[in-house]
């Protein structure tokens, strides 16, 4: 029997996906849990296990394409299958199966690694001419989706030596031409007065482009930048930019900042520091206590846990904070479920495992989804003050900045040596004015000066 296999949800806000690689051939065996295809997305590169056991029969989606989730891109010939029923390989945190067995039996969680960089495919922007029938042939073989990315790039596909499966033009070879020459897609789009609301935006280019790389400057990636070369874009860093775009133009972004005395709190965790992270492995941070005074502010001002939509303003059952974490390839947003109901040492596990998966590659797509507000520790690199971007379908970001001693003036105009640190928090002010989002830092500062070792973590 027949099973159809569609195009997986790989987060809640994840709108399409990109077969990266086919691990199997038409005609392979597939073992039921096995991986048999890499699916790329803004966050994840996935291998997708499948979900029963039999033959590959037919690919529906070339390597290199982008189509919405739910497309149907793959059939196996199922043994033993009692119907032939389209398989979701993942769905979205808010539609998950309720039992355990049916979480474990469709999510694609199978080795989930943050996304790599992308080369093109001799390893530099440079491409080797082409015969007139040879570029003829590229177009011919350019699937009609790769073919719409060039003509949005305004690139010739048959100028392209494609890096697919016998000289196939794939979508990536398309975004690493566009990357090295000037396009105006946003900027354009910003000046028509295009709605990012209402329709999808466009593929992102600046505004303003610099001048083409000098012939023969080269290429590097984004962990390791060289001087004087090209990074091409791959699918994560294109994805990415599209979104940031997305989200300044959609979302009216507000600002504010207020600073806290974080004393009480800086005293606490150096006092538990050693023995939690010999009862643990973990390291204990500021962000498990910054995190808790969030989670009971949000309680106190539910607006801040709500997100616009076409029907209105939606407030959010659940808690889910999203924790940003800057890799050197990528940007991921893992997310801590059911944050209001952990305690300051049940956080400091959720976010030390999600940080240590991240470092490792090993995050899956139920990690990065069902975030309801988001939570930046800018600090830890030295920042003072920054102004997130707001993770799309989120009302707001609130940052830690860095923690500095100094002398402060008490009540009684006596000085004090104290610690330091300032907040920030970026808003939709679509769903937020000045009044909540004033309110909610200023519980947050109250509630984080307020803690006191006198509690158990």
């Amino acid at each position: 029997m027949a099973t159809t296999i569609t195009m997986p949800q790989l987060g809640e806000t994840v709108t399409e996906g990109t077969v990266a690689t086919w691990l199997k051939k038409v005609g392979d065996p597939v073992e039921k849990y096995e991986a048999f295809l890499e699916v790329s997305t803004d966050k994840v590169n996935a291998e997708v296990p499948s979900p029963v056991t039999g033959v590959l029969k037919e690919v529906l989606v070339k390597e290199g394409d982008t189509v919405p989730i739910g497309t149907a891109i793959a059939v196996i010939d199922e043994v033993g299958a009692a119907q032939a029923e389209p398989v979701a390989l993942a769905e979205p945190a808010s539609q998950a199966p309720q039992s355990a067995a049916a979480h474990d039996t469709f999510s694609p969680a199978a080795q989930v690694a943050a996304a790599s960089n992308g080369v093109s495919a001799n390893g530099h922007g440079a491409r080797a001419p082409m015969s007139e029938a040879g570029a003829e042939d590229a177009l011919r073989k350019a699937s009609p989706a790769v073919r719409k990315l060039a003509r949005e790039h305004h690139i010739d596909i048959r100028t392209l030596r494609g890096s697919g499966a016998n000289g196939r033009v794939t979508a990536n070879d398309v975004l690493t031409a566009a990357s090295m020459g000037p396009a105006a897609a946003v900027g354009q789009a910003i000046a028509a007065g295009t709605n990012f609301g209402a329709t999808p935006p466009p593929s992102f280019a600046p505004a303003y482009a610099p001048p083409s790389a000098p012939a023969g400057s080269g290429t590097s990636t984004y962990a390791e930048p060289q001087p004087g070369t090209v990074i091409p874009l791959n699918q994560a860093r294109r994805i990415i930019a599209e979104r940031m775009v997305e989200s300044k133009h959609t979302a009216p972004h507000a600002w504010s900042m207020v600073s806290i005395d974080v004393t009480n709190v800086w005293k606490w965790r150096a006092k538990e520091k050693d023995r939690f992270e010999r009862e643990t492995g973990y390291k204990l941070t500021l962000l498990p206590f910054f995190m808790r005074a969030v989670v009971e502010s949000l309680a106190a001002f539910p607006l801040m846990n709500a997100k616009f939509t076409a029907e209105g303003i939606y407030v959010n059952k659940e808690v889910n904070i999203g924790i940003a974490i800057g890799l050197p390839a990528t940007l991921v947003v893992p997310v801590v479920k059911n944050a209001d109901q952990l305690s300051i040492k049940g956080l400091a596990l959720a976010a030390g495992q999600l940080i240590d998966k991240a470092r490792r590659g090993k995050l899956t797509a139920d990690d990065l989804a069902g975030g309801t507000f988001t939570v930046n520790n800018n600090g830890a690199n030295g920042s003072w003050a920054s102004a997130p971007i707001i993770n799309g379908g989120q009302a707001g970001i609130v940052t830690m900045e860095t923690v500095e001693k100094k002398l402060l003036v008490r009540d009684d105009d006596s000085f004090a040596p104290r610690f330091v640190m300032n907040s920030c928090l970026s808003l939709d002010h679509r769903v937020v004015d000045g009044y909540n989002a004033s309110g909610f830092l200023a519980d947050l500062k109250k509630r984080l000066e307020s803690m006191s070792a006198g509690g158990a973590l």
